[in-house]
């Protein structure tokens, strides 16, 4: 396996967990800390920080600590690796439902034109 798909494999494991999506989606806002962050969720603050490792891990935020507070930052170039292969995802399955279209076309074009012989 190579170096780009491990890094999807831990990105998109990432987003597979609806509480790192939803830090994440507050993160889109801007930078914000721990505790802040930890706020809406009813859990530990220990399983909460399993959470921001494990997005840290995966690349998608960077935390910095400055005095007592740590803070989260999106890293967003890692979300260009996800909207490339989404990219190409999309290219491929359009390109195989334009050719299935095409065959749908001709032989519905092909059964009307036998009727009408």
């Amino acid at each position: 396996m190579d170096q780009y798909s491990v890094q999807l494999n831990g990105i998109f494991q990432a987003l597979a967990d609806p509480t790192r999506r939803a830090v994440l989606a507050r993160l889109g806002s801007g930078p914000a800390s721990i505790s802040d962050l930890a706020e809406p969720f009813d859990m530990a603050l220990p399983s909460f920080m399993k959470h921001i490792h494990f997005l840290e891990g995966s690349g998608l935020i960077q935390t910095r600590k400055q005095g007592r507070v740590r803070t989260c930052v999106l890293e967003k170039q890692q979300f260009a690796a996800v909207d490339a292969w989404l990219s190409a995802q999309r290219s491929l399955w359009e390109g195989r439902t334009d050719r299935l279209e095409k065959f749908v076309t001709k032989a519905q074009a092909a059964k009307a034109q036998a009727k009408g012989d």
